[in-house]
């Protein structure tokens, strides 16, 4: 099953995509497990490849763009720019150094990593402008809530900021409260960064691995991890994109998407991971 999400422009894209945080750092063999990965996502019809200047210092930008270089499957890169860089004076620098480590003349999709000190208005400006000579085709957003959005509102035309990115997993649910249809409001698709979470801790939960056994994929029995994936990608409006540093665990979430969750298998869930029933402060990673 091929789950998605449309762009305020239009534009339909897979739900499920790839991440690159804290990929490209390593030389040798996990270098090499992570070109498998990536190549492999790509012609599987993950089009969707998440990176950003920060990560290993444009080391995953590079890896990324090494990717991209043999092969050829559509693809939709998406990068981010640092808060610093952020002004009119100096997105356009870093937005060029961010195309030649991709190895692209012009991004998909350019997100502001996190607010910072630039006022949003000059930071709109520079995207726009980056826009008008062609070096990117959209621009978004990442770790943005409530309140910055409806700020970010008075400086926009309705449908400008395509994505806004942020933390989103069965143990981080906050957004729920607000967040998430406040971006439906606006026709801004939610990107969940981390959506298995941190480490193994929510792998290892017990109502993930209840649930797990009664599911099977296509490839066999369901995992929790795929499990905490299904629940992500069950809804509407949200793209996910978990790093899969490894082609097993790749083919993993893809298989993912078979997974069908029940009314039973999402009270088990919520009683398990409470979602919020006040505003939360917007967690970030």
């Amino acid at each position: 099953m091929t789950r998605t999400v449309t762009l305020s422009d239009g534009t339909v894209l897979p739900a499920l995509g790839m991440g690159t945080w804290n990929m490209g750092g390593i030389q040798g063999e996990q270098m090499n497990r992570e070109r498998e990965s990536l190549g492999y996502g790509l012609k599987a019809g993950l089009s969707v490849v998440d990176t950003a200047e920060m990560y290993g210092h444009g080391r995953s930008e590079s890896l990324v763009g090494e990717v991209l270089h043999y092969n050829k499957a559509d693809r939709f890169v998406v990068t981010k720019v640092l808060p610093e860089n952020a002004s009119f004076e100096r997105m356009e620098a870093a937005c060029t150094t961010s195309l030649r480590r991709l190895g692209l003349r012009c991004v998909d999709l350019y997100l502001l990593h996190w607010r910072g000190t630039v006022p949003l208005r000059e930071t709109v400006e520079a995207f726009r402008r980056l826009r008008e000579k062609g070096l990117i085709k959209r621009w978004g957003v990442s770790n943005f809530d409530v309140d910055d959005l409806m700020e970010l509102e008075r400086y926009i035309r309705p449908g400008e900021c395509a994505v806004n990115q942020i933390l989103y997993n069965l143990e981080h649910r906050g957004v729920e409260y607000d967040l998430l249809d406040a971006g439906r409001f606006r026709n801004i698709v939610t990107m969940a960064y981390s959506p298995l979470g941190q480490g193994m801790a929510l792998l290892q939960h017990p109502a993930l691995q209840k649930i797990a056994a009664r599911h099977t994929t296509p490839a066999g029995p369901a995992t929790p991890a795929q499990i905490a994936l299904a629940w992500v990608l069950r809804q509407r409006n949200i793209l996910a994109i978990p790093k899969a540093s490894s082609l097993a665990h790749l083919k993993a979430n893809i298989a993912a998407q078979e997974i069908n969750l029940t009314q039973d298998d999402l009270a088990e869930l919520d009683a398990a991971f409470p979602p919020p029933v006040r505003k939360m402060p917007l967690d970030m990673i």
